[in-house]
């Protein structure tokens, strides 16, 4: 890995705790970043949950938008879009801590634009992560209310956010997005605010360049596996597919679990892991079929043992997933996986060597690419198995995650001290 003087970080993000997949990024890159000398500090908001040691002096008091009741929401719609704690609390901390570059994972709608301000003020160059498409889409995903495809934002009016009721098909939950989107466009504009924007895909990258005002801030870079040199993978074909994550529409349960039903065989289970609007639905397939098993949400060991133990992780999409955490988790174990063509995807499963591609949202493409994996022998899966892995290992290691950041890290400070002279 490459040897840098140490360096005092700031990492930046809405919850302090692995609430998804920004999240754990947000926790693997501070790990990572300690692991090789670097002093980091946290900045977020205050929560009993929280992970990890901080100063809860300089967090911000929890706030949740979207549970509060009516009358507290319209209460909080400034705050909402702008936070004055956040900015108070951002200064008190820059003050009493020595910060040379700030890496921004998400901070809309809890944190604010506000923190952009407070850094460029202190002339603290900011690296932001793109988890999403929240500057390009006033929803973030490139969904609309009824969770379809939508692009209308990029070239058209973001209006269409309100017109589409994309924000939980609701018109106030759609307008107060817009109003986000829009506030944050023209109040901190992101090609004058960050030094640099990581997209974690190249599908993420070619969307992000629609906008020509982004462009040359655009560099690649996918998400890494801790540790992946300590994990022994399994290369023995399970008794079950497993998928898990949030259980939701736009993730494609109902398309895996109806696809499920048509199968003629029952030599294989599938197997659900995780939480979400979609949990009863899940509950209700597994008390209607034999081959169908709800499991509830896991973590940690138990998780582990989950993927460990399966034949295939399926991924079965319906919106533009950037680079799914769960692909790389399910190679660094040794298991292949069998994921929707859409987003990042299809450039993180090579068809028949590390997996199987299917098209998004058509149950019999993917009942397809289940029963030919059901159909593997030992040696085939064996070879699927040690693809997975090495695919793991070249493009999703630590040590390339490391040495690419802290290129993007001193680009982002040498252009910030050119900036100032």
């Amino acid at each position: 890995m490459i040897e840098m003087a140490p360096m005092n970080i700031l990492l930046i993000n809405n919850f302090h705790y692995r609430r998804g997949g920004a999240d754990v990024v947000y926790f693997n890159t501070a790990e990572l970043l300690k692991k090789n000398g670097h002093n980091i500090i946290f900045y977020s908001q205050k929560s009993r949950l929280n992970e990890l040691n901080y100063n809860p002096d300089y967090f911000i008091d929890e706030k949740e938008f979207i549970s509060a009741r009516f009358f507290n929401k319209v209460l909080g719609f400034f705050r909402f879009i702008y936070s004055f704690e956040s900015r108070r609390k951002l200064k008190t901390l820059i003050k009493n801590n020595k910060i040379e570059i700030a890496h921004i994972h998400q901070y809309k709608g809890i944190l604010t634009p506000s923190v952009l301000k407070v850094l460029k003020r202190e002339k603290i160059p900011v690296v932001f992560s793109l988890h999403d498409y929240q500057l390009l889409c006033p929803h973030v995903s490139f969904l609309d209310g009824t969770n379809k495809i939508c692009e209308r934002c990029i070239n058209k009016s973001s209006f269409n956010c309100v017109l589409n009721k994309c924000n939980h098909n609701n018109y106030i939950y759609s307008f107060i997005s817009f109003i986000e989107f829009n506030f944050n466009k023209i109040y901190t504009p992101p090609a004058k605010y960050f030094e640099r924007l990581i997209s974690v895909s190249q599908f993420s990258y070619k969307k992000h360049q629609l906008n020509t005002t982004l462009s040359s801030k655009l560099t690649h870079l996918y998400n890494f596996f801790p540790n992946i040199d300590q994990v022994i993978p399994n290369r023995e074909k399970g008794g079950y597919m497993l998928f898990y994550g949030r259980l939701s529409k736009e993730k494609g349960i109902p398309t895996l679990i109806e696809a499920w039903k048509k199968r003629k065989h029952l030599k294989n289970k599938l197997v659900i892991a995780g939480d979400g609007p979609l949990k009863e639905f899940c509950i209700s397939a597994s008390n209607d079929n034999e081959s169908i098993f709800y499991v509830g949400y896991k973590k940690g060991n138990d998780l582990k043992n989950l993927i460990n133990n399966a034949s295939f992780i399926i991924v079965p999409s319906e919106w533009y997933e950037n680079n799914p955490l769960t692909i790389i988790e399910a190679y660094a174990h040794g298991k292949p996986v069998i994921g929707s063509n859409i987003g990042g995807i299809p450039e993180m499963i090579i068809d028949g060597k590390t997996g199987y591609l299917f098209e998004s949202a058509n149950q019999i493409s993917l009942l397809e690419k289940i029963n030919t994996a059901e159909k593997l022998n030992k040696l085939d899966y064996f070879n699927l198995s040690s693809e997975s892995s090495m695919y793991c290992q070249t493009y999703f290691s630590e040590k390339m995650h490391y040495n690419k950041l802290m290129d993007i890290y001193t680009k982002g400070i040498n252009k910030n001290v050119k900036k100032q002279y």
